[in-house]
């Protein structure tokens, strides 16, 4: 167990005032410090004979005298969050309650915890794996549904279950594989190629799929990216404010009024998507407009869905033409799910609406999806919303029980030990030196033991809570 000679403090709510407040405290001195400042309101308790897990009302001194009537919570080391004698203080929300009982605690020997302090106490007294300390950050931040399901799943230790499978068998092979080498004089074998070689490839399937579901997991933290592309006045804005339900972008009959990018979050069916919209295209010699069009093209690449906003009033030809830049993109091959928005279908007669979605599905191919819309009128905004959400599940094909990688962090470790899988199989095949299939295998070995920190350092740890709110 990880132990410290000091004991922290932070209020754990949010900052303002509120109906109550948490304050949390932990290590070493923490009873002692709540002994000499609380009265419990039982007969001669004292916090040395007070049994974990409970709870208490009693009363907070300051200066001697009654400051708020609270409750205590008692978790004793090493069945507490952070593994040390933990009291959570519960008062009411005052901001000037909150400061007293922290000026209290300091002036009785604590100290101010720092960003992420008592997470990171509970990672080195082994409560839980680096990986698992930070999916807390990432439940903290979640914003909906897939995000909270992605971070508990990963807090519960699922993704570490998967790390740790692979870590104990390599750690079998890279001590038959030692053990040669130190009968390298008598060329024996003790570790069996064959099944080296079907953990490897057994290992190398499961990496790649990690590291290719970190396009689904940093979707559902930050939003699926959702580009709105179109030609000028197709009402690309008017959809941008239909769908967040309030009138985020300048809508105008003005060409080129959208120079720049705009975009903002919002969820649907327990998803947040990040919709962009972008700059009308179309063929121009107006500098900026130009750059605006660039921009719209690279937001269309590196989205996840892409909605074509055409005016359904226009003739194809004239749009086909505005649209070549897409057309461009679509021809080199995507995986993306593109849905042609016909707008302003409440414009045009049902015999020209019908032979204009014709057209398009002839002139676009069977993967791209049409659908009549008016954005003006919000005609057909229920079946684009059903319709995103079924592009998501479909597009990632993930479930609730499905690994997800959701941290740069650990998909930069898992790329490097991508590769030295990659070596192993190669260098099977070639007959290499023992002494370098194992130094490749302990390679691995580092790098899957940087994502549950089984190997750190302090610089990783600091980049890691330093982003943690204080309290947590």
């Amino acid at each position: 167990m990880f132990l410290t000679d000091d004991t922290i403090c932070a209020v754990s709510t949010a900052a303002g005032s509120g109906a109550i407040a948490i304050i949390r405290l932990s290590g070493i001195d923490t009873f002692k410090i709540c002994e000499s400042i609380i009265r419990i309101k039982q007969k001669s308790a004292k916090f040395s004979e007070l049994d974990r897990n409970t709870v208490h009302l009693a009363q907070f001194h300051h200066n001697n005298e009654p400051l708020d009537e609270i409750m205590v919570s008692i978790f004793r080391a090493p069945h507490s969050y952070t593994g040390e004698d933990t009291v959570e203080i519960s008062c009411h929300g005052s901001s000037y309650i909150q400061q007293k009982i922290l000026e209290t605690l300091i002036a009785q020997g604590a100290r101010l915890a720092q960003p992420g302090e008592f997470t990171r106490r509970a990672f080195l007294n082994g409560k839980m794996d680096l990986s698992q300390a930070e999916a807390v950050a990432d439940l903290i931040a979640s914003q909906s549904a897939a995000a909270h399901r992605l971070a508990l799943n990963q807090m519960r230790g699922g993704f570490s279950e998967e790390i740790r499978k692979l870590r104990e068998q390599l750690l079998q092979f890279v001590s038959l594989i030692e053990l040669e080498l130190d009968f390298s004089e008598e060329e024996v074998e003790f570790a069996d190629r064959k099944q080296l070689i079907s953990l490897i490839e057994k290992i190398k399937g499961l990496i790649e799929k990690l590291i290719s579901s970190f396009e689904y997991g940093n979707a559902m933290k930050k939003g699926v990216p959702v580009a709105i592309i179109g030609q000028t006045n197709s009402g690309k804005s008017t959809l941008l404010n239909l769908l967040l339900r309030e009138e985020k972008a300048i809508v105008s009959e003005i060409a080129g009024t959208t120079r720049d990018y705009i975009e903002d979050l919002f969820i649907i069916g327990g998803i947040q998507f990040r919709f962009i919209d972008t700059a009308g295209l179309r063929h121009t010699t107006d500098t900026i407009e130009t750059e605006g069009i660039q921009r719209s093209l690279l937001k269309f690449r590196q989205a996840a869905i892409v909605l074509i906003v055409i005016d359904i009033t226009e003739e194809p030809g004239k749009v086909e033409n505005d649209l070549s830049f897409i057309r461009q993109e679509t021809a080199k091959g995507t995986h993306k799910k593109i849905v042609l928005v016909l707008n302003k279908n409440d414009l045009v007669s049902n015999e020209i609406s019908d032979e204009r979605l014709q057209s398009y599905k002839e002139l676009w191919s069977d993967k791209i999806t049409p659908l009549l819309f008016s954005a003006k009128r919000g005609h057909g905004l229920d079946e684009l919303e059903k319709l995103l959400v079924a592009s998501v599940k479909e597009e990632f094909s993930a479930d609730d029980q499905q690994v997800v990688v959701t941290n740069v962090r650990h998909l930069e470790a898992l790329k490097p030990s991508l590769d030295a899988v990659i070596r192993i199989k190669e260098g099977i095949k070639t007959n290499i030196p023992g002494d370098l299939l194992a130094q490749d295998l302990r390679e691995i070995l580092h790098y899957l033991g940087e994502i549950t920190g089984e190997i750190t350092t302090d610089e990783i740890l600091g980049n890691i809570f330093k982003n943690f709110c204080i309290g947590k």
